[in-house]
């Protein structure tokens, strides 16, 4: 009788197929290392695609991310030294900031939380008497709204106005807020309804300067109200929040309503203008017949001195390629014409400052700078209702 360990080598012996001959596979899991050395390579990439270490940037997530790797990974020494032969880009040569002063703590604010003083904060000189002290047991919150269904309907229309396009939402800047008029914040749209000033701006003996301010009324299309002071919204809105433009139709109709031939008694009110920009950006340069199209209470060349800072002139000089002075008119009301005949060509550039933070300028438009020429006498001559620009052909057509 063979015993089994014949038998076996038997069988293994008789396998002309080679079915017997199996290779173990090996596994294609990464261990703990390579998952190491993989998550740091995606910073290297990121660092070799922009010129720069991934930053807090909020508004990109996976920016975000690589940040918090990054600065979790300096925390940690032991793997620092196991990914010092992959960090070809010295990321990881870095010496924690120590603070020990105020001043430390200016200089590493990564955030840019310290960098906007739009209430005043460091215009603070010394502990203010006891009648010149604000109230602090009142603080504005928002509540039922008891009148909402006199603006529930008002606000319901403004939203299919921004859906079919009537209406827009342009960055807020800080200035243009006015009684009468919609807002979004958080993505809420709310009615400014009135606004009492109670604070006039004006300047103390030492200079100090106090902004106008007062309580306002803001009807929420949530069916809330809040009467936050007009510097607390104003600040709301800088940092997350749009302004609703008017109805188009309504635009067109107030503006042709008040405008009239000039006199020598009529005021001058301000000024539209084209801009060219200067940037030597390869994404700027190569699109053809790039304009801003804007407006300015005072002379364009004042305006645009330090355009190579701002986000809006695309952090670049620029050119005055034209400038119209507006009479017996709002110029805003005038811009936004413009902004809304030319509403299909309007350009959405991302931008970003010297701090790393992103921006999205709207009034950057595709246009050849003849078609907004005619544009504007067109609107100055209550003709534009007869006519509308067609992209393609790149001319103004007339709807008759």
């Amino acid at each position: 009788m063979l015993d089994k360990e014949q038998i076996l080598n038997d069988i293994f012996d008789n396998d002309p197929l080679n079915i017997l001959d199996v290779k173990l596979k090996s596994s294609t899991a990464r261990n703990s290392d390579e998952r190491l050395i993989s998550s740091f390579e995606e910073i290297n990439t990121f660092y070799e695609a922009n010129d720069k270490e991934p930053e807090p940037n909020m508004s990109n997530i996976s920016e975000y991310q690589l940040y918090q790797r990054l600065k979790s990974l300096r925390d940690n020494p032991e793997k620092m030294n196991e990914l010092e032969p992959y960090d070809k880009f010295k990321l990881l040569d870095y010496q924690k900031k120590e603070i020990n002063s105020i001043d430390d703590i200016f200089d590493d604010d990564s955030f840019g939380l310290l960098g906007d003083d739009s209430e005043g904060l460091f215009d603070f000189k010394h502990t203010p008497k006891e009648d010149t002290r604000a109230s602090a047991d009142f603080v504005a919150k928002r509540k039922p709204c008891k009148d909402f269904d006199k603006y529930e309907d008002r606000l319901k229309q403004v939203q299919k106005d921004l859906a079919t396009g009537k209406r827009r939402l342009i960055e807020f800047k800080e200035g243009n807020i006015r009684a009468g008029e919609y807002y979004i914040h958080n993505g809420v749209l709310f009615l400014l309804e009135s606004i009492d000033i109670t604070k006039k701006e004006h300047y103390k003996p030492d200079g100090t300067r106090v902004r106008e301010d007062g309580r306002t009324r803001c009807i929420f299309e949530n069916g809330t109200e809040s009467n936050l002071l007009k510097r607390s919204v104003e600040k709301n809105l800088y940092k997350n929040g749009k302004v609703v433009t008017m109805n188009s139709d309504d635009v067109v109709e107030d503006f042709i309503e008040n405008t009239s031939e000039i006199t020598d008694e009529d005021t001058e009110s301000g000024y539209i203008y084209v801009l060219k920009s200067n940037s030597n950006d390869e994404q700027i340069k190569s699109i053809p017949n790039l304009f801003k199209i804007g407006y300015s209470k005072y002379p364009v060349e004042s305006r645009i001195n330090n355009a190579e800072n701002e986000p809006t002139y695309l952090m670049s000089s620029v050119s005055v390629i034209g400038e119209w002075k507006c009479y017996n008119m709002n110029p805003q009301k005038f811009e936004q014409l413009l902004h809304n005949f030319f509403g299909e060509v309007c350009i959405e550039l991302d931008v970003y400052d010297k701090k790393g933070k992103r921006h999205t300028p709207r009034e950057w438009f595709t246009v050849p700078i003849t078609i907004i020429e005619e544009t504007i006498e067109l609107i100055i001559s209550n003709k534009i209702l007869d006519y509308t620009y067609d992209a393609d052909k790149l001319e103004l057509i007339c709807r008759i």
